[in-house]
Protein backbone atom coordinates (compact mmCIF):
# COMPACT_ATOMS: atom_id res chain seq x y z
CA UNK A 1 0.00 0.00 0.00
CA UNK A 2 1.78 3.47 -0.78
CA UNK A 3 2.43 6.22 2.14
CA UNK A 4 -0.35 8.69 0.26
CA UNK A 5 -3.52 9.06 -1.58
CA UNK A 6 -3.73 10.89 -4.64
CA UNK A 7 -6.47 12.88 -5.86
CA UNK A 8 -6.46 13.79 -9.63
CA UNK A 9 -8.26 16.73 -11.05
CA UNK A 10 -8.45 17.34 -14.49
CA UNK A 11 -8.80 20.91 -15.95
CA UNK A 12 -10.79 20.06 -19.23
CA UNK A 13 -13.52 18.50 -20.13
CA UNK A 14 -11.12 16.00 -22.61
CA UNK A 15 -9.40 14.94 -19.62
CA UNK A 16 -12.36 14.27 -17.55
CA UNK A 17 -13.84 12.14 -19.76
CA UNK A 18 -10.32 10.16 -20.51
CA UNK A 19 -10.46 9.92 -17.05
CA UNK A 20 -13.97 8.58 -16.62
CA UNK A 21 -13.56 6.20 -19.51
CA UNK A 22 -10.18 4.73 -17.90
CA UNK A 23 -11.80 4.19 -14.57
CA UNK A 24 -14.44 1.74 -16.49
CA UNK A 25 -12.06 -0.08 -18.03
CA UNK A 26 -10.38 -0.27 -14.84
CA UNK A 27 -13.55 -1.80 -13.17
CA UNK A 28 -14.25 -4.25 -16.46
CA UNK A 29 -10.96 -5.59 -15.59
CA UNK A 30 -11.65 -6.06 -12.20
CA UNK A 31 -15.05 -7.81 -12.85
CA UNK A 32 -13.95 -9.82 -15.74
CA UNK A 33 -11.36 -11.57 -13.31
CA UNK A 34 -14.51 -12.98 -11.14
CA UNK A 35 -16.49 -15.92 -11.21
CA UNK A 36 -19.59 -15.47 -9.69
CA UNK A 37 -22.88 -14.32 -11.23
CA UNK A 38 -22.83 -11.37 -9.47
CA UNK A 39 -18.98 -10.40 -11.11
CA UNK A 40 -20.36 -11.23 -14.27
CA UNK A 41 -23.83 -8.54 -13.36
CA UNK A 42 -21.33 -5.96 -12.59
CA UNK A 43 -19.13 -6.59 -16.01
CA UNK A 44 -21.88 -6.30 -18.35
CA UNK A 45 -23.56 -3.29 -16.25
CA UNK A 46 -20.01 -1.66 -16.89
CA UNK A 47 -19.91 -2.40 -20.53
CA UNK A 48 -23.17 -1.10 -21.17
CA UNK A 49 -21.52 2.33 -19.22
CA UNK A 50 -19.22 2.25 -21.65
CA UNK A 51 -21.53 1.59 -24.48
CA UNK A 52 -23.21 4.38 -23.05
CA UNK A 53 -20.90 7.23 -22.80
CA UNK A 54 -19.52 6.16 -26.24
CA UNK A 55 -22.65 6.30 -27.51
CA UNK A 56 -23.15 10.14 -26.26
CA UNK A 57 -19.43 11.25 -27.40
CA UNK A 58 -17.20 11.44 -30.27
CA UNK A 59 -14.53 10.07 -28.34
CA UNK A 60 -12.60 8.67 -31.35
CA UNK A 61 -12.11 11.94 -32.45
CA UNK A 62 -11.41 13.98 -29.05
CA UNK A 63 -8.80 11.07 -28.66
CA UNK A 64 -7.47 11.34 -32.16
CA UNK A 65 -6.83 15.27 -31.57
CA UNK A 66 -5.32 14.38 -28.36
CA UNK A 67 -2.62 12.06 -30.05
CA UNK A 68 -1.97 14.77 -32.57
CA UNK A 69 -1.56 17.05 -30.31
CA UNK A 70 1.16 14.81 -28.52
CA UNK A 71 2.92 14.16 -31.82
CA UNK A 72 3.56 17.62 -32.33
CA UNK A 73 5.08 18.44 -29.10
CA UNK A 74 6.94 15.58 -29.02
CA UNK A 75 8.24 16.30 -32.80
CA UNK A 76 9.43 19.67 -30.90
CA UNK A 77 12.11 18.20 -28.86
CA UNK A 78 13.53 16.59 -31.91
CA UNK A 79 15.64 20.52 -31.64
CA UNK A 80 16.62 20.05 -27.74
CA UNK A 81 19.80 18.89 -26.57
CA UNK A 82 20.42 15.22 -24.50
CA UNK A 83 17.09 13.93 -25.90
CA UNK A 84 17.58 10.12 -26.86
CA UNK A 85 16.69 10.42 -30.13
CA UNK A 86 16.03 6.30 -30.79
CA UNK A 87 12.92 6.68 -27.77
CA UNK A 88 11.75 9.89 -29.24
CA UNK A 89 11.30 8.03 -32.68
CA UNK A 90 9.34 4.73 -30.88
CA UNK A 91 6.99 7.13 -29.57
CA UNK A 92 6.39 9.13 -32.00
CA UNK A 93 5.92 5.80 -34.03
CA UNK A 94 3.17 4.55 -31.61
CA UNK A 95 1.31 7.51 -31.52
CA UNK A 96 1.40 7.48 -35.42
CA UNK A 97 0.20 3.77 -35.08
CA UNK A 98 -2.44 4.56 -32.72
CA UNK A 99 -3.92 7.21 -35.04
CA UNK A 100 -4.23 5.15 -37.78
CA UNK A 101 -5.71 2.21 -35.95
CA UNK A 102 -8.58 4.80 -34.94
CA UNK A 103 -9.17 7.02 -38.06
CA UNK A 104 -9.63 3.18 -39.60
CA UNK A 105 -12.22 2.56 -37.41
CA UNK A 106 -15.84 2.81 -39.01
CA UNK A 107 -18.59 4.84 -36.52
CA UNK A 108 -18.41 5.28 -33.36
CA UNK A 109 -16.58 2.65 -31.06
CA UNK A 110 -19.08 0.04 -29.84
CA UNK A 111 -21.65 0.96 -31.98
CA UNK A 112 -22.84 -2.38 -33.57
CA UNK A 113 -22.98 -3.74 -29.81
CA UNK A 114 -26.30 -1.77 -29.46
CA UNK A 115 -27.56 -3.59 -32.08
CA UNK A 116 -27.75 -6.47 -30.18
CA UNK A 117 -31.08 -7.80 -28.79
CA UNK A 118 -29.38 -8.74 -25.58
CA UNK A 119 -27.58 -5.41 -24.98
CA UNK A 120 -30.67 -3.62 -25.69
CA UNK A 121 -32.90 -5.48 -23.47
CA UNK A 122 -30.41 -5.03 -20.53
CA UNK A 123 -29.86 -1.67 -21.51
CA UNK A 124 -33.67 -0.89 -20.87
CA UNK A 125 -34.11 -2.46 -17.78
CA UNK A 126 -30.79 -2.06 -16.13
CA UNK A 127 -31.93 1.36 -14.90
CA UNK A 128 -34.65 0.23 -13.17
CA UNK A 129 -33.49 -1.11 -9.51
CA UNK A 130 -33.61 -5.31 -9.28
CA UNK A 131 -35.05 -5.27 -12.78
CA UNK A 132 -32.72 -7.44 -14.39
CA UNK A 133 -34.14 -10.88 -12.46
CA UNK A 134 -34.70 -13.99 -14.60
CA UNK A 135 -38.32 -13.47 -14.83
CA UNK A 136 -37.44 -9.74 -16.38
CA UNK A 137 -34.71 -11.22 -18.73
CA UNK A 138 -35.00 -14.79 -19.86
CA UNK A 139 -32.18 -14.30 -22.01
CA UNK A 140 -29.65 -12.43 -19.27
CA UNK A 141 -30.08 -15.27 -16.45
CA UNK A 142 -29.44 -17.82 -19.12
CA UNK A 143 -26.54 -16.33 -20.32
CA UNK A 144 -25.35 -15.87 -16.33
CA UNK A 145 -25.51 -19.35 -15.80
CA UNK A 146 -22.96 -20.49 -18.16
CA UNK A 147 -19.64 -21.40 -17.79
CA UNK A 148 -17.41 -19.26 -16.98
CA UNK A 149 -14.92 -19.85 -19.71
CA UNK A 150 -18.02 -19.47 -22.17
CA UNK A 151 -18.83 -15.91 -19.88
CA UNK A 152 -15.21 -14.36 -20.25
CA UNK A 153 -14.79 -15.01 -24.03
CA UNK A 154 -18.04 -13.54 -24.42
CA UNK A 155 -16.84 -10.51 -22.44
CA UNK A 156 -13.60 -10.22 -24.35
CA UNK A 157 -15.44 -10.90 -27.74
CA UNK A 158 -17.21 -7.91 -26.51
CA UNK A 159 -14.15 -5.85 -25.58
CA UNK A 160 -12.62 -6.16 -28.91
CA UNK A 161 -13.99 -2.87 -30.23
CA UNK A 162 -12.79 -0.80 -27.29
CA UNK A 163 -9.30 -2.46 -26.95
CA UNK A 164 -7.50 0.29 -29.55
CA UNK A 165 -8.98 3.20 -28.11
CA UNK A 166 -8.29 2.22 -24.16
CA UNK A 167 -4.78 1.55 -25.02
CA UNK A 168 -4.51 5.37 -26.42
CA UNK A 169 -6.34 6.23 -23.77
CA UNK A 170 -3.96 4.80 -21.23
CA UNK A 171 -0.95 5.89 -22.93
CA UNK A 172 -1.78 9.62 -23.51
CA UNK A 173 -3.05 9.80 -19.03
CA UNK A 174 0.68 8.28 -18.62
CA UNK A 175 2.20 10.64 -20.53
CA UNK A 176 0.27 13.85 -18.86
CA UNK A 177 0.41 12.34 -15.48
CA UNK A 178 4.43 12.26 -15.72
CA UNK A 179 4.60 15.61 -17.01
CA UNK A 180 4.93 18.46 -14.83
CA UNK A 181 6.92 19.01 -11.48
CA UNK A 182 6.03 18.21 -8.45
CA UNK A 183 6.28 20.20 -5.16
CA UNK A 184 5.94 20.47 -1.42
CA UNK A 185 2.89 22.64 -0.23
CA UNK A 186 0.77 23.51 2.89
CA UNK A 187 -2.42 24.16 3.28
CA UNK A 188 -2.78 26.69 5.44
CA UNK A 189 -5.92 26.17 7.32
CA UNK A 190 -7.05 23.56 5.02
CA UNK A 191 -6.72 26.00 2.34
CA UNK A 192 -4.58 26.63 -0.86
CA UNK A 193 -4.47 28.47 -3.93
CA UNK A 194 -2.85 29.08 -6.86
CA UNK A 195 -2.58 30.82 -10.30
CA UNK A 196 -1.62 28.81 -13.50
CA UNK A 197 0.79 29.99 -16.17
CA UNK A 198 -1.64 31.01 -19.12
CA UNK A 199 1.05 30.44 -21.11
CA UNK A 200 1.12 26.60 -20.65
CA UNK A 201 -1.30 24.24 -21.12
CA UNK A 202 -2.05 22.45 -17.49
CA UNK A 203 -4.11 19.74 -18.14
CA UNK A 204 -4.29 17.80 -14.56
CA UNK A 205 -3.43 18.27 -11.39
CA UNK A 206 -2.11 15.59 -9.22
CA UNK A 207 -2.74 16.16 -5.11
CA UNK A 208 -0.80 13.93 -2.69
CA UNK A 209 -1.75 13.80 0.92
CA UNK A 210 -0.25 11.61 3.36
CA UNK A 211 -3.08 8.45 3.77
CA UNK A 212 -2.42 8.35 7.54
CA UNK A 213 -3.99 12.22 8.11
CA UNK A 214 -7.80 11.80 8.59
CA UNK A 215 -8.81 14.19 6.00
CA UNK A 216 -9.82 14.37 2.50
CA UNK A 217 -9.20 16.77 -1.08
CA UNK A 218 -11.41 19.01 -2.42
CA UNK A 219 -10.45 20.62 -5.08
CA UNK A 220 -12.17 23.13 -7.82
CA UNK A 221 -11.28 25.54 -10.69
CA UNK A 222 -10.33 25.65 -14.24
CA UNK A 223 -7.32 26.49 -16.55
CA UNK A 224 -6.08 29.53 -14.75
CA UNK A 225 -7.12 29.16 -11.15
CA UNK A 226 -8.01 26.39 -8.56
CA UNK A 227 -8.28 26.20 -5.07
CA UNK A 228 -7.63 23.11 -3.26
CA UNK A 229 -9.71 22.58 0.60
CA UNK A 230 -8.72 20.09 2.93
CA UNK A 231 -11.65 18.71 4.87
CA UNK A 232 -12.23 16.87 7.60
CA UNK A 233 -15.23 13.64 6.17
CA UNK A 234 -18.07 13.38 7.96
CA UNK A 235 -18.61 10.94 10.90
CA UNK A 236 -22.75 11.28 11.74
CA UNK A 237 -24.09 11.99 8.20
CA UNK A 238 -23.53 15.99 8.44
CA UNK A 239 -21.30 17.70 6.06
CA UNK A 240 -17.97 17.35 5.97
CA UNK A 241 -15.81 21.12 6.85
CA UNK A 242 -12.80 22.29 6.10
CA UNK A 243 -10.25 21.74 8.70
CA UNK A 244 -8.27 24.45 10.08
CA UNK A 245 -4.79 22.54 10.72
CA UNK A 246 -1.91 23.55 8.06
CA UNK A 247 -1.80 20.42 6.05
CA UNK A 248 1.46 19.37 4.09
CA UNK A 249 0.51 17.81 0.41
CA UNK A 250 2.63 17.43 -2.57
CA UNK A 251 0.76 19.01 -5.74
CA UNK A 252 1.76 18.60 -9.62
CA UNK A 253 0.88 20.70 -12.32
CA UNK A 254 0.55 18.55 -15.21
CA UNK A 255 1.49 20.23 -18.54
CA UNK A 256 1.65 18.37 -21.69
Amino acid sequence: MTTSITYEFPLNERIRMFIRIEQLFIQLQHFMAGSTVSDKRAALKTLLDLLMTFSRNDLKSEVIKEIERHAKAFSLLRASQNVDSGKLDAILNDLNRMSKKLYDTNGKVGNTLMQSDLFQSISQRISIPGGTCSFDLPAFHYWLEQDNKITLNDLEQWMLPFNDIRHAISVLLDFIRHSGQTTQNVAESGFFQLALDSNQLYQLLLIKLDRRLPYFVETSGGKHRFTIRIMNPSVDGSRPTQTSADVPFTLTCCAF
